[in-house]
């Protein structure tokens, strides 16, 4: 969910230094990713969902925890349907603004697999991304508030007492 903020030039060297947790943690849960050339604009600068993994241009990466939040996607996604997505995965419900359960659940899934793995929950929520609400969605997990956990739960990938732990990553 990329805002209109000016976007730096380069990644963040911070940020930069977590992508090959996030990348093994994704290899291990079976989300494919690969360092590739991206010619065309993608929906998050150096991001690219295709085939049901992750093309990653690290030349036009700005964000590496958008790449936690594009996994969230494809993890949330039934798996008889995961391969077949491509492109930018919310394309085809622009009514629905970014306000519907799959990415609510790609937020949710995508800060507990950053706590999984030790990366900090402002690298995915940057002030650049999620239309201005990126520091109340940090607050609001902070006091343990998580909106749209009942759809994670009722995916079978947590439960609501575990939480941020997961009983699995990926819908069946």
């Amino acid at each position: 969910m990329p805002d209109n903020h000016p976007a730096p030039r380069s990644a963040d060297a911070a940020a930069l230094a977590h992508l090959p947790a996030m990348r093994q943690f994704l290899a291990e849960i079976g989300i494919p990713t690969q360092e590739a050339e991206l010619t065309a604009d993608t929906f998050l600068p150096g991001i690219l969902i295709e085939s049901g993994g992750l093309l990653i241009d690290l030349a036009k990466l700005l964000y590496p925890g958008d790449i936690l939040h594009e996994a969230g996607h494809l993890s949330v996604t039934p798996a008889a349907e995961r391969a077949r997505l491509s492109g930018n995965v919310m394309a085809g419900k622009p009514e629905q603004a970014g306000t519907d359960g799959d990415e609510i659940v790609a937020m949710l899934w995508s800060y507990a697999a950053a706590r999984a793995i030790g990366v900090p929950p402002e690298v995915v929520f940057h002030p650049a991304g999620y239309r201005d609400s990126s520091v109340w969605m940090l607050e609001n997990f902070r006091q343990g508030i998580f909106p749209g956990l009942p759809l994670l739960v009722w995916m079978d990938l947590t439960t609501t007492e575990a939480f941020p732990r997961m009983t699995r990553w990926l819908r069946a």
